[in-house]
């Protein structure tokens, strides 16, 4: 039996790292191969220094691999940032991000990837990349080969969410190598360029950029690549739908009439462009007060899913409005990869996916 790569990953997440975390939490795992029963890859080290002291956590993960079914042999190298020293990861070479796109002779889907989902709201501030990053973090969980792809050019929030920062290496000046995090293969606009720069770019330049994440990025064996697109009904949402082969949308929605006039247009916009709406999710549904436990609706209630009936729809789920997902947000670790009563919610969402045959 040959050993899959996120059943390696699924492994080398139970080594837990001395200041906390694992190597693939803190992304720290860089080239992956499985070849038939071989396994290779490297282990990067912040600094010379750190790596220095790294070698029983090499040992380590050369131990937890060789126990995985069908692993026969285990290769395991440990580098540095700045070391000097040769690394499977090399630098960018002559590698130019963004700029007009190529022509296509149709509707593109990386190879490897079985189903491209993209998620959508119609206005921003309704969570849709919250759920973005927790969606695909608990599909993972469940097992299933997830990518993430933020196409949010303007503000990409995924980096910050998922809690990745280096910016992908390109071997070749071609191929973009992507991230890996809490078992997500991700790749986002916002490792391409410096943190708190403004992406200034017209319309060809975002479509561009999209093609090139879309069809440059080794993104390997997918069964499900999720797309974070950007609020509304613009360039790169026309630039997915009718450049990529999409299996379908999500729609996110807090449950008010104001985000339900926008998550309509969107709906609208899909259904123009021919991609089907797979279902519709209530965001920031209710509040539970952590004092006294009272729970009440800022935004309302039930309006996604009154909405999801009225068009005939799936509507997958809603979730609260919690701290607790904020906060893991702006740690880096999505909720959905916890034990809380909001991972359970994600793993429920995801689950409802999966049986649909949506991821």
């Amino acid at each position: 039996m040959k050993p899959e790569a996120e059943t390696i990953y699924a492994a080398l997440r139970r080594l837990k790292l001395p200041d906390g975390g694992d190597p693939v939490g803190r992304d720290m795992i860089r080239a992956l191969r499985v070849d038939g029963g071989e396994v290779r890859f490297v282990i990067e080290a912040p600094s010379p220094e750190i790596a220095r002291q790294m070698e029983p956590l090499r040992r380590a993960a050369e131990e937890v691999v060789k126990e995985v079914p069908g692993v026969a042999s285990v290769q395991v190298a440990l580098t540095a940032h700045g070391s000097g020293q040769p690394q499977e990861k090399a630098p960018q070479q002559g590698l130019k991000f963004g700029g007009h796109p190529t022509p296509q002779s149709g509707p593109m889907r990386p190879e490897g990837v079985d189903r491209i989902l993209a998620v959508a709201s119609g206005k921003g501030g309704v969570g849709k990349s919250t759920v973005s990053a927790n969606l695909a973090v608990a599909l993972a969980r469940q097992g299933r080969r997830v990518g993430l792809l933020d196409a949010d050019i303007y503000g990409p929030s995924q980096p910050k969410m998922m809690g990745v920062s280096k910016r992908p290496a390109s071997p070749d000046g071609k191929t973009i190598e992507p991230l890996h995090a809490h078992g997500v293969t991700m790749m986002s606009v916002g490792l391409m360029v410096d943190e708190g720069k403004a992406v200034v770019w017209r319309g060809p330049m975002l479509m561009g950029a999209l093609q090139q994440m879309l069809g440059q990025v080794a993104w390997g064996r997918l069964d499900v690549l999720i797309v974070d697109l950007p609020p509304g009904t613009g360039d790169v949402q026309l630039t997915l739908c009718q450049r990529a082969a999409m299996t379908g949308a999500l729609v996110v929605s807090t449950p008010q009439d104001v985000a339900l006039l926008d998550a309509r247009k969107a709906i609208d916009m899909f259904n123009t462009l021919k991609t089907p709406v797979l279902g519709l999710i209530e965001n920031m549904s209710s509040f539970v007060c952590p004092n006294c436990g009272h729970e009440s609706h800022p935004f309302g209630h039930g309006g996604v899913a009154a909405e999801a009936e009225r068009i005939g729809v799936p509507f997958l789920g809603a979730l609260p409005l919690d701290l607790d997902t904020r906060l893991a947000g702006d740690s880096g670790t999505p909720i959905a990869a916890g034990d809380s009563e909001m991972a359970r919610a994600y793993a429920q969402l995801a689950d409802r996916l999966v049986q649909g045959g949506m991821a």
